[in-house]
């Protein structure tokens, strides 16, 4: 499919190119985050019955894996919150350019420069997770923890260094935006070429540089644009575009794949059979362990994780890389085949999300009820629903939708698998080469099943 400028009708640009919109939704965002973390620090320790818990990790959560990410990509990060208190101060203003600002405005350290630090620290939150979501406080905490980071980051290092290089839902996000149907791009990459001023980076008084430190005129990929639509509103050749485009259109051989890209989308599927064994299994020993943090049970449970998503994932998927180049005859660097097969993680990863995230939404979405009337759980009826009682939706539904999504992502995967192989033989070596490594999709994807739908 040959991408769709929507940016061509000059109502769709005016829209785009606007502050205000952006600003008012984020404002909202902003002071949905501030309430959460109240809530979780002061509100009933029943998670249920507390807005931080039902809003950020049933609402919130449904909204950006069923939703945010597959359709919109980095939309999220496009009206995220978190940044916005350190960007004011660093920017000096709430709106456009108007001085100078405060902060140190440093260089991101040239070694850090991708996203090992958002696979670790998402590793962290996983590593917590089964308390992370289900205890208020500890949530008030994290999402506090956010707000400071991003802060103090602001204040030392230059944009949106905080958004790039260590935010974790920013890493998964950024890995998964590579399926969305939208993408900004330049309309002429020569233009851009023979454009000395490139305001779309360095900014000018109609916006700033871009926040992310990518340089649209060879943005290629989703990973690293936040659509925050900054080159939209500076570029002066009128040369960038916001474009509607196939699913999967970065999902390319060609596109070039790092190992710290390649471990986050282990790091995903990783998390993904995790939580689906701790928290929909049968195991209760499992569950108690990822429970009991500190103690030898949940060290046990710890090196598990980390074992299955740094070596068990990793080392079965690279044997799977071998043997297809084995079959194939490949003469081709191996860490290359590696990271290039990974991606036929991605769909994979992210259909395992979306079948995950179905197993408990639909089960928890009437606790939003309550909560809305109730948001601190002290007594309060603001709407008349603080006493409306759970009820699961559409459960019955439920297997038939996961059994889909994940056979979809099944499907998908192997599609791009034999991509990638065709790049690199041709005739009978392709399927070869890319047998193993569905033979390695099909099985994560009959083990989710099994964790998801029993």
């Amino acid at each position: 499919m040959t991408p769709i400028e929507l940016t061509r009708s000059p109502m769709v640009k005016a829209a785009l190119r606007a502050r205000w919109p952006q600003f008012v939704i984020r404002a909202i965002a902003l002071a949905g985050f501030l309430f959460a973390i109240l809530s979780g620090l002061i509100g009933t320790p029943v998670g249920n019955h507390n807005f931080s818990i039902v809003f950020v990790w049933i609402v919130w959560w449904a909204l950006l894996m069923l939703i945010g990410v597959p359709f919109l990509g980095r939309g999220w990060c496009a009206i995220c919150p978190i940044p916005m208190p350190g960007e004011w101060l660093q920017n000096g203003a709430l709106l456009k350019p108007r001085g100078k600002g405060f902060g140190l405005k440093r260089k991101w350290p040239r070694r850090f420069r991708n996203i090992w630090l958002q696979n670790i620290a998402f590793t962290l939150l996983a590593l917590f997770s089964a308390v992370v979501l289900t205890q208020p406080s500890v949530t008030g905490v994290v999402l506090l923890l956010f707000l400071i980071v991003a802060l103090v980051t602001s204040l030392i290092f230059e944009r949106r260094a905080f958004c790039r290089y260590l935010c974790p839902v920013g890493g998964f996000i950024g890995l998964y935006s590579q399926v969305a149907p939208v993408e900004v791009r330049v309309k002429d990459p020569a233009v851009c070429a023979a454009h000395t001023e490139k305001s779309c980076y360095t900014g000018s008084a109609a916006g700033y540089g871009c926040p992310w430190l990518v340089y649209p005129g060879t943005l290629t990929k989703n990973i690293n644009c936040g659509l925050c639509l900054e080159c939209l509103r500076t570029c002066t050749r009128d040369n960038v575009a916001f474009n509607l485009r196939s699913l999967g259109a970065d999902l390319q051989p060609a596109a070039g794949r790092k190992l710290d890209e390649t471990f986050k989308a282990f790091i995903m599927l990783g998390a993904a059979l995790t939580y689906s064994a701790v928290m929909l299994g049968p195991w209760g020993a499992l569950k108690s362990a990822a429970y009991s943090v500190g103690t030898p049970h949940w060290f046990v449970y710890a090196l598990a994780l980390l074992g299955l998503i740094y070596v068990i994932l990793p080392g079965a998927f690279l044997i799977a890389v071998v043997l297809g180049r084995a079959g194939a005859k490949s003469k081709e660097p191996l860490k290359k085949s590696f990271n290039a097969f990974a991606t036929a993680l991605i769909p994979l990863g992210l259909m395992a999300w979306i079948a995950f995230s179905l197993s408990f939404v639909f089960a928890s979405l009437s606790y939003l009820w309550p909560a809305l009337s109730d948001p601190l759980g002290a007594g309060w009826n603001l709407f008349g629903t603080a006493h409306v009682a759970w009820q699961p939706y559409l459960m019955s539904s439920v297997p038939f939708l996961q059994a889909g999504v994940l056979s979809s992502g099944l499907g998908w995967a192997c599609v791009t698998a034999r991509r990638v192989a065709a790049e690199k033989q041709q005739g009978r070596g392709v399927t070869l080469q890319a047998l193993p490594v569905m033979g390695f999709c099909f099985v994560i994807t009959v083990g989710l099943m099994g964790l998801l739908i029993g």
